[in-house]
């Protein structure tokens, strides 16, 4: 099934082409980061279709998952 995903900032050089990536049946947003291989220790927060979502949710058709890493500021 095909999926859109975003990276933001620093995650930005992973993001797949033109956006969308294709992933099995019963993928979640960890498995997610594991195809991309985004380091987990880079992430902080994971949307899935504008939700604060956790790693484990059972993505599906067509959803929209959003990767931002940590950012500091000043």
């Amino acid at each position: 099934m095909k999926i859109q995903v975003t990276c933001f900032a620093t995650l930005a050089r992973y993001s797949p082409q033109g956006g969308v990536l294709e992933v099995n049946p019963g993928a979640t947003p960890q498995d997610v980061l594991d195809l991309l291989a985004i380091p987990g220790n880079e992430v902080k927060i994971v949307f899935v279709n504008g939700q604060n979502s956790g790693r484990d949710v059972l993505l599906q058709e067509n959803d929209r998952v959003g990767i931002f890493p940590a950012i500091g500021g000043g």
